[in-house]
């Protein structure tokens, strides 16, 4: 049977793969899970009961999948603080910010509507290892926690829940963001209420859109998956910077003055050259997945930052985060994390400090972005194919070769199995966009014959 939890929680569309019953029976068996061991057994014994802190993004069926989740949680006599409608992170600091014994966000971040997911966060706010997820799946079927009378757990409105992070936003912040002007796209997500608060408390100038989450709305058009929306509203209003959020603002991305895109990597330079400069950046060191660009690799060996690549997923940035006690990683994507102030990818964070810097330097933030150089990247997914048999493919190597010895140092080449279908992806990049289409539609072919199904 395929694995209940993907790389980022419980997903599925609601209502169908992601049942009220299933998330239900999941509560319960998380309840069991995350309140054992020696740290919840000591708070039991202080007399304290396990808490949870429960929050949700604004799409419709979020309403009864956390009514089921409270009615989970509650039974197995877990009380609940519930968060309503904030950001993923948010959630996640509420958890380590009160102690909790852990917590559940229901979004399925920049997916549609229809689509809805669950995503726990152990004691401290962070993400759950694989191991401890297969055990909630384990347990799904075992005898769940069933106390009655008073000890069958509360459900309460978490009511400074927004006024908790919105100061713990402002204080991160090295500078304030005055005389600057800002276009926020939230999405219609998670952020929708939060991120102009805080922006507009820091500072900055801010114009708002697709602010008016109705249920059904979010991510339809607009948000980091559609730049050209608030490309056009920073152009429409002469704004300085445009930050875009998904839907439940774990990422940012950005657009200049101009309405050219800033992405995760360029976000990542700007953030790391910036932190060094300061002596915050930890053993001068930036996590980044192997899907970031050779342009930002380029950049930070200029600047005398270290490297270190990690597989494709911020779950496996985080590892390499916390493995070598790292202050900020990331993805291309917008999946920021900055390990001072956040255990997971925060957008708004991220977009804050991002302005602070053209704040703090007089610069825009197309001339901060200038310390790096985008190389021409192209993506082929060749589908159809054995992608178990890749590896140890003698004429796929030998391509492989042969593309890398015509780039040199100029560019990069990267095949990757696909862990879910019969796909291999191919990405290349180059100094120039003809030669980067060229070898990577090179390398789908021989792929493609050596692998086909």
């Amino acid at each position: 049977m395929a694995r209940l939890f993907g790389t980022d929680g419980v997903r599925g569309l609601a209502n169908r793969e992601l049942t009220a019953d299933l998330t239900l029976a999941l509560a319960q068996s998380a309840a069991v899970v995350l309140t054992s061991g020696r740290r919840a057994e000591a708070r039991r014994a202080e007399g304290r009961r396990a808490t949870a802190v429960i929050a949700r993004d604004p799409r419709i069926s979020g309403e009864f999948l956390t009514a089921a989740l409270s009615a989970g949680l509650a039974s197995s006599g877990i009380d609940v603080l519930d968060a309503g409608v904030i950001p993923t992170p948010a959630a996640a600091f509420l958890v380590s910010d009160i102690g909790a014994d852990f917590g559940v966000m229901v979004s399925a971040s920049h997916n549609p509507a229809p689509d809805n997911g669950i995503k726990f966060f152990a004691f401290g706010g962070t993400k759950l290892p694989d191991e401890v997820e297969d055990r909630i799946e384990a347990s799904l079927d075992a005898d769940h926690l069933l106390p009655t009378g008073g000890e069958v757990g509360r459900i309460r409105r978490f009511a400074d829940a927004e006024d908790r992070y919105v100061v713990h936003l402002l204080g991160t912040l090295p500078h304030k963001l005055d005389g600057l002007h800002v276009v926020l796209d939230c999405a219609n997500g998670a952020a929708s209420a939060i991120s102009p608060e805080v922006f507009t408390d820091a500072g900055a100038r801010v114009t708002v859109i697709a602010a008016d989450p109705n249920g059904i709305n979010i991510n339809d058009g607009v948000g980091s998956t559609h730049l050209d929306v608030v490309a056009a509203a920073v152009l429409a209003h002469g704004a300085d910077i445009g930050i875009a959020h998904d839907g439940d603002a774990d990422r940012c991305l950005a657009v200049d003055a101009q309405g050219n895109v800033i992405d995760g990597d360029q976000i990542m330079a700007i953030l790391a050259v910036s932190m060094k400069e300061r002596g915050t950046l930890t053993n001068d060191t930036l996590v980044a997945t192997v899907m970031s660009n050779l342009g930002l690799h380029k950049a930070m060996d200029k600047h005398g930052i270290r490297v270190l690549q990690t597989a494709v997923g911020d779950r496996y940035v985080l590892e390499g985060l916390a493995e070598h006690g790292a202050a900020l990683g990331g993805e291309q994507s917008g999946h920021v994390i900055m390990t001072e102030y956040a255990t997971t990818g925060d957008g708004i964070l991220t977009g804050l400090h991002l302005v602070a810097e053209m704040a703090r330097t007089g610069k825009t933030i197309a001339e901060l972005a200038s310390v790096m150089t985008v190389f021409p990247q192209i993506l082929v997914n060749v589908r159809g194919v054995d992608h178990r048999a890749l590896a140890g493919n003698a004429a796929i190597d030998a391509a492989v070769a042969a593309a890398e010895a015509e780039l040199a140092d100029t560019g990069r080449v990267l095949l990757r199995p696909s862990g879910t279908e019969p796909m291999v992806r191919v990405m290349v990049e180059a100094a120039d966009q003809t030669t980067a289409d060229r070898l990577a539609h090179e390398l789908a072919d021989v792929v493609k014959a050596e692998l086909a199904l």
